[in-house]
């Protein structure tokens, strides 16, 4: 009995050593989009039969690069990066490369050559066009007239200055429209809240405010009901549909969100880095619909959370 428990116990050691897995560096633990893209990407490899270790690097690139550096050491089959800054993916992309190892990027598109390597492949959405969509329905809500205010992301990210540009494109179709104001929240809850409160009580005049995600314009919101304003006042659109936002817009706060899937671009980037890391090939950039979420439409969205 006992050479029989120490045989399986060999074969349990041995499986463990071979089990083929993927090693992921995310951006930030504490976002709740990436939180959701996280649990798609782990629903996705368990399904697949893989095991997925995942690493916070804390928004610091220095850290990012180790942790690429550390997965590739421990030899895994894939390796999926959601980038801290998307100017400076080019050293993990080398080291990827170095060690025969397929990369995905996924949700923060590489702004350098990456994708030009062999096994080196994107997932993720148009975030130019959320900007749009979230832009568009804005200008209905504000009859073609007021000011805008826009809450920009992390500056080192690719997708806050691709949202941006889709918002300013839309907003010049407007003469009556005017883009009074742009600062950074960095993308997080708090920040927007001081930020907002600062254009408030220093007499900025605004009809609405354009966040590049759904935490700052929570934010903002936040720092409008502790000043007694109401959102019928000041317009507020995010983006990302996440499940905060959406109750939001259910109690009548959030005006406009943009559904940003985080199982299409999570679950898909399991896909993708399997497929490569079996020999298939895969194309370079992968793309996931984006989706305007309004009041009319919003119980369409409650499930996908």
């Amino acid at each position: 009995m006992k050479r029989l428990l120490l045989g399986a116990a060999i074969l349990a050691t041995c499986s463990s050593a071979t089990a083929q897995s993927i090693g992921v560096s995310v951006a930030w633990f504490d976002d709740n989009f990436l939180t959701s893209m996280r649990n798609a990407m782990e629903a996705e490899a368990e399904d697949q039969g893989y095991d997925i270790q995942f690493l916070d690097a804390q928004g610091d690139i220095g850290r990012q690069l180790s942790q690429t550096q550390s997965l590739a050491a421990r030899d895994v089959d894939a390796i999926i990066i959601n980038p801290v800054d998307t100017a400076a993916t080019g050293m993990m992309t080398d080291v990827a490369i170095e060690n025969d190892i397929p990369l995905v990027y996924v949700n923060r598109q590489p702004e350098g050559d990456d994708l030009e390597h062999d096994n080196v492949v994107f997932v993720g959405s148009d975030q130019k066009l959320s900007g749009t969509l979230q832009m568009e329905a804005l200008a209905e809500m504000l009859g073609g007239e007021g000011n805008v205010a826009i809450m920009l992301g992390e500056l080192s990210s690719g997708a806050t200055h691709k949202r941006t540009e889709g918002v300013k494109e839309i907003a010049a179709e407007y003469p009556s429209i005017e883009i009074v104001a742009e600062q950074p929240a960095n993308y997080q809850r708090t920040e927007a809240i001081d930020l907002m409160t600062n254009w408030i009580v220093g007499g900025q005049k605004i009809d609405a405010i354009a966040a590049n995600n759904d935490e700052m314009a929570i934010g903002a919101l936040n720092a409008m009901r502790q000043l007694g304003i109401s959102p019928d006042e000041i317009l507020v659109g995010g983006i990302d549909a996440t499940q905060d936002a959406l109750s939001s817009m259910q109690r009548g706060e959030l005006a406009v969100t943009v559904f940003q899937d985080p199982i299409g671009q999570g679950g898909g980037a399991v896909k993708s880095a399997i497929a490569l890391a079996e020999g298939e090939k895969v194309d370079d950039i992968n793309l996931v619909p984006f989706q305007l979420v309004t009041p009319e439409n919003l119980e369409d969205f409650m499930t996908n959370q």
